[in-house]
């Protein structure tokens, strides 16, 4: 996400950007919850064949979400990009709480679609246990590691960030044990899928809390290694 240095500055609403948080956000959580359904479906019991029918599904969406969102919004679908970018980037602080909401709003939107979809109610709460220290210091990998992501190509070229950030999270979701959640808007919406992409409600809170913290922790890192000054 973040394609706010890859084309001329976004002269678009607030109204429109946040429309297109919300929209973006909403496909992205159709796909992570909707391929999640069809290839537990398909697979016959085999969570390794549903695992690779979700990554590859979620990271040709991020691609073609990215690139078609970008030039509007910045394509962050994400809070802890949003919050990373008002620290580092050019996003305005007093336009952080309208694109969360957007992104949040969006996330359960794409859930309750992806749900209904699949002859699921449109919410109902997950029963899949996703909780210790592994998965905690997953979603910690996951989520900085994002960021890096996201800065290094910029910090290189920006126009690779699209292939760059879906190529992160389809390999994440096998390299990580959390299966690289990495978003805490997407966190919280996947507690009402009761399904193979799920997390239980009572354990959203540490997610979330992890996310944010490793998005502070990216920060550090992006401006040591990548020299990255504030608003550059």
């Amino acid at each position: 996400m973040l394609l706010t240095r890859t084309s001329e500055p976004m002269t678009s609403s607030l109204t429109r950007r946040a429309a297109a948080e919300l929209i973006g956000t909403a496909f992205l959580l159709m796909a992570i919850i909707g391929s999640g359904i069809m290839a537990e479906r398909l697979s016959d019991g085999n969570a390794a064949i549903t695992l690779l029918g979700n990554s590859i599904s979620v990271g040709a969406a991020l691609v073609c979400l990215i690139l078609a969102f970008g030039p509007v919004s910045g394509a962050h679908f994400n809070p802890a990009v949003t919050l990373v970018d008002s620290i580092l980037g050019p996003f305005a602080w007093k336009e952080l709480p309208v694109y969360f909401a957007a992104q949040i709003a969006g996330a359960f939107l794409g859930v309750a679609l992806a749900n209904l979809m699949f002859d699921l109610p449109a919410f109902h709460a997950s029963e899949k246990v996703r909780f210790g220290f592994s998965q905690l210091l997953a979603e910690l990998v996951a989520t900085a590691g994002l960021i890096l992501v996201i800065y290094g190509t910029l910090h290189k070229d920006a126009k690779a960030v699209p292939y760059a950030v879906a190529a992160f999270i389809t390999s994440a979701f096998w390299f990580t044990s959390s299966t690289s959640f990495a978003n805490p808007a997407v966190t919280i919406a996947r507690s009402m899928s009761n399904t193979f992409a799920g997390i239980r409600p009572m354990d959203v809170p540490a997610f979330v809390i992890v996310e944010f913290v490793a998005a502070l922790v990216a920060v550090l890192l992006a401006r040591w290694i990548f020299q990255i000054e504030d608003d550059e």
